[in-house]
């Protein structure tokens, strides 16, 4: 493990690796949620419905996402973790752009996993990478820092989605060479796919750091030994790991449907929404998991070892609240308001959760602890929490315009579990760190 006594210069950089880290999260979330905003002309393109809509933005995405994750991590806890993220890069990059030519709903579904198996293979790796670069009171601000480029890359969907259907609005087909005529959304899709294959060349300028807390030459340790290692503490584990997905899927749920919620309810248009809500996002959830991965740095130095689940206790409480405040406030622009508050307390804990995660497991299993962690909260959360507010939209109110209500029960039932499985699991793991602590290195 590294030395506490770093200083600021030794850590010039690290800190710039996670910066490449994070515009890499940026982009891989813009190939993610440009699908949240473009809604109304893929739907009406496609001939499709609200479920059919959600299975493109979540569970097509998440189920490779997560199944893929655990064999790649096993290669990010052994071999090169930079050469693993370049490879994820140019897969996901590629899928991207194939969503551009996609004519048939089909294509566009199987497009979006391989967008997923692409991006399976970033956060495991950067976590593990982080984990190294960093000590363990500076863990929680450098993850959240990373961790930051989910926010960033959805306020940037949000913003190019809007300028996207305004565009769509004003021109119609767009002829691209060689492919020929394409919709605006379409084109979308083949610009961010070249960006990401051009953006992966900045890994050139990143070095893979030594493992630490291992010994030279050792492979990941065998899967049954994680797996037996994590369910001997899986009080911990699993309170930790459902209590996030449940928050994630909130988060993804309602983030997911907000900008159809403001078009629906209010009548903005979605060039409106998508600058209002791409703004929202990128100042204050982005202001949110900086703060909530400093508070737990803190928190850490003051000797309170569960200050990544204190971090989430408050968070599930604010979301409580203010989820139900914007949805049923009376005007698009007092729901913008009452936005605020639940996106900055849901961004918090997204930094602090995964630093948990590497404290309480040995070197060697960091990676896969983490893409089980990644599992649950992308199949929980990504996978979902879109489709269980489309579902009941469709079909317990069959009614476009009671979306919100939709919102309402999804997300207050998910926060209001998470906040039990969360406070469950402070004592589970403050206890479980105490033991890895007194332990000899694995």
């Amino acid at each position: 493990m590294l030395q506490n006594s770093r200083t600021p210069a030794s850590l010039a950089y690290p800190w710039f690796v996670v910066v490449i880290l994070m515009i890499t999260y940026v982009i891989s979330f813009v190939d993610r949620q440009i699908l949240n905003l473009l809604v109304g002309p893929i739907r009406r393109d496609l001939g499709i419905s609200d479920t059919q809509m959600s299975l493109l933005m979540g569970f097509s995405f998440a189920l490779f996402y997560t199944i893929l994750g655990i064999p790649l991590a096993r290669i990010a806890d052994s071999k090169s973790r930079r050469g693993l993220i370049v490879a994820g890069i140019l897969v996901w990059s590629a899928m991207t752009a194939m969503c551009g030519i996609a004519r048939h709903y089909w294509q566009l579904l199987m497009f979006r996993i391989g967008v997923g198996v692409g991006e399976a293979a970033l956060s495991p790796a950067a976590y593990s990478m982080i984990a190294d670069y960093f000590p363990p009171e500076r863990r929680s601000s450098a993850m959240s820092v990373y961790s930051m480029g989910i926010f960033l890359g959805s306020g940037i969907a949000f913003l190019v989605g809007g300028l996207v259907v305004q565009y769509a609005a004003a021109q119609g087909a767009v002829s691209v060479p060689v492919i020929g005529d394409v919709h605006p959304w379409q084109l979308v899709f083949l610009i961010l796919g070249a960006t990401g294959i051009v953006f992966s060349l900045a890994f050139f300028l990143v070095r893979e750091p030594a493992r630490h807390g291992t010994v030279a030459g050792q492979d990941s340790l065998p899967l049954s030994e994680v797996a037996g290692y994590l369910w001997a503490n899986r009080r911990a584990v699993l309170n930790h790991n459902i209590g996030f997905a449940l928050l994630a899927m909130c988060s993804y749920g309602t983030t997911a449907w907000i900008p159809t919620y403001f078009v629906r309810t209010h009548g903005w248009t979605a060039p409106q929404i998508g600058i209002v809500f791409g703004l929202i996002v990128m100042v204050f959830a982005s202001a949110g998991i900086i703060l909530g991965g400093r508070l737990a740095d803190r928190w850490i130095r003051q000797g309170k070892t569960d200050a990544a689940l204190r971090i989430g206790v408050l968070a599930a409480v604010v979301s409580i609240g203010g989820g139900a405040l914007y949805l049923i406030a009376p005007t698009g622009t007092l729901a913008a308001i009452a936005l605020v508050p639940p996106v900055f307390a849901l961004a918090m804990p997204f930094g602090a959760a995964p630093a948990a995660l590497q404290e309480i497991v040995p070197n060697r299993m960091r990676g896969q602890t983490t893409a089980v962690y990644l599992f649950m909260t992308n199949m929980i959360g990504l996978g979902l929490g879109p489709t269980a507010i489309a579902l009941f939209t469709d079909y317990l109110f069959a009614d476009d315009y009671a979306l919100r209500w939709s919102m309402l029960i999804v997300g207050s039932l998910a926060s209001l579990a998470s906040l039990l499985f969360l406070t469950a699991g402070m004592k589970p793991y403050s206890q479980m760190l105490e033991r890895l602590r007194a332990a000899p290195a694995v």
